[in-house]
């Protein structure tokens, strides 16, 4: 039986892959879907035939944005009909998930981009996901390895246990008001603004006080990322002033399952109550990171890019960065 709520509605280096042994059969299929720009515009403007007039008459295309449309839904409509009958299944969009309920027992199916994988990862405890690109013609995909087309088989060897999982790190953010934040890609510990951010960080017995546009931690599966921008920029600047750069090794990418994070402190400014010298390190569970707030208001950690997943990191506040506990699971 299929049921549906409706709604108005990373990147990185492959590591080797398993097979993941069950301990019992999957009872439900959970397909994450997000909406379309059609349904994006609808909503905005309240009528499809509203949404066209307001882009065309701004100069701008519409049949592009109803073809993209028209495909993702040939592509869920594909997802849902691979679903074996007799097998529960659930539809739900993007905006569900941090308060839906997933079973031990549950797969789960993402139906979009890389970002949908990475948002719908931080809310799962060990179920698997199987990401399916919807749109080829749009979508890179580095993390949705399946069509529609190729849905149907792949589903059916992830439900016979057939199917190799890859597991991939994340990082976490822990805080002492009890907050817990996990990162499929990079946290980012600063302020809202443009302001800078004021914090104390220690590891081991090191610490200073910091000034700063604010902390990246990166995964393995963000280290292709926002860190490749950071070793770019520096890059740069170290050429630029004589002085000669010594790439990290693979180029600074790592691998999805590695057993450590990578932090880079943005524009450091020393002063007179100020270091610089903690800005680049590893991350392990034995040398986590610790971050006190001396940030009155604004403060905040981001997990991913992401407005809606943060935490709140204002004066009194500390915050532990380490890998998490848990990986996600992705069906190669």
């Amino acid at each position: 039986m299929n049921t549906s709520i409706n709604s108005r509605n990373a990147r990185g280096v492959q590591s080797l892959t398993s097979r993941a042994p069950r301990q019992a059969p999957f009872e439900n299929v959970v397909i994450v879907t997000r909406r379309t720009g059609l349904e994006e515009l609808t909503a905005r403007f309240n009528t499809v035939a509203q949404a066209r007039f307001y882009l065309e008459h701004a100069g701008q295309a519409f049949t592009p944005i109803e073809n993209a449309h028209r495909r993702y839904h040939i592509a869920l409509d594909s997802v849902q009909h691979a679903v074996p009958k007799g097998l529960k299944s659930q539809v739900i969009d993007r905006s569900f998930v941090p308060q839906f309920t997933f079973g031990e027992a549950d797969l789960v199916i993402t139906v979009g981009p890389d970002g949908l994988v990475v948002n719908t990862a931080k809310y799962l405890h060990g179920q698997p996901i199987l990401a399916v690109n919807p749109d080829p013609e749009l979508i890179d995909g580095v993390l949705l390895p399946y069509t529609a087309r190729e849905i149907a088989k792949a589903l059916s060897a992830t439900l016979k246990g057939e199917a190799r999982v890859r597991p991939v790190s994340m990082a976490e953010a822990r805080l002492t008001t009890g907050q817990r934040l996990l990162a499929f890609n990079d946290l980012f510990i600063g302020a809202r603004s443009h302001v800078s951010a004021r914090y104390y960080l220690a590891q081991d017995a090191e610490g200073e006080d910091q000034s700063s546009s604010g902390i990246i931690v990166s995964t393995g599966a963000g280290s292709t990322g926002w860190l490749q921008s950071v070793y770019a920029g520096a890059a740069g600047v170290v050429s630029a002033l004589g002085g000669q750069v010594i790439p990290p090794p693979n180029g600074g990418r790592m691998p999805w399952d590695t057993d450590h994070l990578m932090f880079v402190v943005r524009e450091p400014f020393p002063s007179k109550v100020t270091r610089a010298t903690m800005v680049f390190g590893v991350v392990t569970r034995e040398k986590p990171l610790l971050i006190t707030s001396h940030m009155a208001n604004n403060g905040a950690i981001f997990s991913d890019g992401m407005e809606m997943d943060f935490a709140e990191f204002n004066a009194g506040a500390t915050a532990t960065i380490t890998l998490a506990a848990n990986q996600a699971r992705l069906v190669a």
